[in-house]
C-alpha cells in the first residue's frame, strides 16, 4: 500500500526522495518480476511525486524501446535507439534533463501536454534494460536533485529486478 508522504510544499526533495526509496524497498521486497516492479515504481512516482503528467517505462528490445509499465496517457509505443529524449538517453547510457521539450532537436511529441523531461536509462550488469521516462506540464520541473533521485530509485529496482538482460 502506497503512503502519501507527509510534505510541506517547501519540503527538500531529499526527503520526498528519501520516502519514495523507503516505498520501493517495501514494494519490492518480496518481488523479483521486472514487470510487475516497474508497474509498482510508475505508480509511486505518478502518484506521489507532484506536477507529473506521465511516469513509466520503455524497454530496450531488437535495438529499439518499446512502452512498459506507465501512468497517464496513452504514449508512443515504440522509440528508436538514439531518437527523442528516451532514445537519447539510452544511446548516451546517461540520464537527461529537458527544461523545454519543444526546443530539444527531435522531441518526439507522445502527449502535447508535456513541457519538460528526465529520463533515466536502466542498465544491469553493464546491457540496457530500457529508460524510466517522466514527464511534466511545466517547463523546467526537473532539476539535479531530481535526477539524483531518480538514480537512486533506479538502482534499488534494478538490485529488486531478476532479469536476463537480452544481448
Amino acid at each position: 500500500m502506497i503512503s502519501q508522504p507527509i510534505l510541506h510544499e517547501d519540503a527538500a526533495k531529499s526527503e520526498l526522495y528519501s520516502n519514495l526509496r523507503s516505498q520501493l524497498r517495501s514494494l519490492v521486497a518480496d518481488e523479483r518480476d521486472f514487470i510487475a516492479n516497474a508497474a509498482n515504481l510508475s505508480s509511486l512516482l505518478y502518484h506521489l511525486m507532484p506536477d507529473l503528467s506521465w511516469a513509466g517505462f520503455y524497454l530496450h528490445k531488437n535495438d529499439e524501446l518499446v512502452l512498459g509499465p506507465f501512468q497517464g496517457q496513452p504514449a508512443c509505443v515504440r522509440i528508436a535507439i538514439g531518437k527523442g529524449v528516451c532514445g537519447t538517453a539510452a544511446q548516451q547510457r546517461q540520464t537527461i534533463i529537458v527544461d523545454n521539450v519543444h526546443d530539444f532537436p527531435g522531441h518526439i511529441a507522445c502527449d502535447s501536454a508535456s513541457n519538460s523531461e528526465i529520463v533515466v536509462p536502466i542498465i544491469k550488469d553493464n546491457h540496457l534494460l530500457g529508460v524510466l521516462d517522466l514527464d511534466s506540464p511545466s517547463v523546467g520541473r526537473f532539476d539535479d536533485e531530481d535526477a539524483r533521485g531518480l538514480n537512486e530509485l533506479v538502482e534499488v529496482f534494478v538490485e529488486s529486478t531478476s532479469l536476463e538482460c537480452s544481448r
